[in-house]
């Protein structure tokens, strides 16, 4: 099969039959090492290709965009485009696709994961075991906390939003949102989810908070220090977003000083360092984003990007292009 002339450019690696598949059919520049390219690397790296495939980690502004003086399409291996400047995009036409669909039930099955975690203390019940210091059951050990009948709060109910809702429906979780938009009453009854206008009023009557929103500069720090005072002593929080969502010193300090009980975080602010008040508290979950970490996730999201690449390459549409009113 004659190759196509368009080089493409992998920031990180990506699954084996994704790459092999893309060798077959495209100039393919790889990263071996797969440790990410510095800010300055990356600039120099699209200087001359037509096709960049870029992860969430990377962040690909006005200046990398203005290095690159072929490219034609960046199809981002991830659903956010948070890390691509869109307006600079547009104006030199280059189009975006992102891998949307594809994360909602593994992203959903981490949430609940860290729900259970938090609520029924695995982790200081672990410790007990590892460090020897479990002697055997008792009626007053590692008390956690049941879910059935507690209130569960969601900022955005879309995909993600109600594949959570579904699961936390079927545990006893009684739900409530906050939206942009109302969703249906079909929608909510399904769901036997209540709606909130107000968010901080939400946040006073709830004991979960999960947030799914995307991260835009509208909701930058939305959860803030403030509205993180808002919320019960006995509540939890948890991101599986964007952390950017959060002001992170103010979450530390607050689960510090006791006046919220626990945090589950996929996502951090300032990735990938993490608050040492955070990773020092008993009281955190914390993984390294691994929501859309699972061999289906992945092949899927590589299908995606394979298939934008395609269509593209067939002077056609990409099925997943990004929106100008996603600018």
């Amino acid at each position: 099969m004659h190759k196509s002339n368009y080089t493409i450019l992998l920031t990180r690696r990506l699954p084996e039959k994704i790459e092999n598949q893309l060798i077959a059919n495209y100039r393919v520049v790889l990263n071996p090492k797969d440790k990410p390219y510095s800010y300055k690397e990356l600039r120099k790296k699209v200087e001359n290709i037509d096709i960049l495939v870029p992860c969430i980690s990377d962040t690909i502004d006005s200046s990398v965009l203005k290095s690159a003086k072929k490219l034609k399409l960046i199809a981002n291996f991830g659903n956010g485009v948070d890390n691509i400047d869109l307006i600079t995009a547009h104006e030199k036409k280059i189009i975006v696709t992102n891998t949307p669909e594809v994360l909602t039930q593994d992203t959903a099955d981490i949430v609940l994961t860290l729900i259970l975690m938090l609520s029924r203390k695995v982790k200081a019940a672990e410790e007990k075991l590892y460090m020897g210091k479990w002697y055997g059951w008792g009626p007053s050990i590692t008390h956690g906390e049941r879910l059935f009948g507690k209130k569960l709060g969601i900022i955005g109910m879309g995909r993600i939003g109600c594949a959570v809702a579904n699961r936390a429906k079927t545990l006893g979780l009684k739900i409530n949102y906050h939206n942009r938009k109302r969703l249906s009453k079909k929608i909510e009854s399904n769901y036997r989810a209540k709606y909130w206008n107000d968010l901080n009023s939400m946040l006073k009557e709830i004991d979960i908070l999960s947030i799914h929103c995307p991260y835009t500069p509208e909701t930058f720090h939305l959860l803030s220090k403030r509205r993180i005072q808002l919320m019960k002593k006995t509540s939890i929080i948890i991101n599986t977003s964007r952390g950017e969502i959060i002001d992170e010193n103010a979450l530390a300090d607050q689960l510090t000083s006791k006046k919220i009980h626990g945090v589950g975080l996929d996502v951090f602010e300032h990735e990938p360092q993490v608050s040492s008040k955070l990773l020092d508290s008993k009281n955190a979950v914390l993984l390294p984003h691994i929501s859309s970490a699972t061999k289906e996730s992945r092949d899927a999201m590589g299908m995606r990007v394979l298939k934008n690449i395609d269509k593209f390459s067939k002077g056609l549409a990409p099925p997943d292009k990004v929106k100008a009113n996603s600018i």
